[in-house]
């Protein structure tokens, strides 16, 4: 619910929550339109340190100790090395600052690289199915 995204801090005190579902169009696309009119101008888009290919190989120091001592499965291992690469911003250093928008890459590029994996696929299915998460 919105109060409970407030509670969360995913929203600020200030953000509007439509609660009746038929107005939440209505009032999203007025509001568009009342920045818009206002002068509204997105945010620049901010940089990142982030410590890049030796934070990444630190991590994957870790995650190939913790597959030799069976805390984690192969795929939970391929899983986690794709999401060390975005946190750690890819092939970068942390004297070169990353934007969003290749942290945003780095995800989508993991993401669709794992939904072409059958064990990702079967865990996604299983999720759907038992709602539960597959170990496998």
């Amino acid at each position: 619910s919105g109060e409970e995204a407030r509670d969360r801090k995913f929203l600020r005190p200030s953000d509007k929550v439509e609660i009746n579902r038929d107005q939440q169009l209505w009032t999203a696309k007025r509001m568009a339109i009342a920045m818009a009119e206002e002068g509204y101008t997105p945010p620049l888009p901010k940089k990142l340190n982030l410590p890049g290919k030796e934070g990444l190989a630190t991590l994957e120091m870790m995650l190939h100790n913790m597959k030799l001592t069976h805390w984690i499965s192969s795929h939970d291992e391929k899983i986690a090395r794709h999401l060390g690469r975005i946190l750690t911003g890819g092939d970068t250093t942390i004297n070169d600052p990353v934007d969003e928008q290749t942290i945003l890459d780095l995800e989508r590029e993991a993401f669709l690289s794992l939904c072409g994996e059958p064990k990702t696929q079967d865990r996604i299915s299983y999720m759907l199915v038992n709602n539960k998460p597959l170990r496998n």
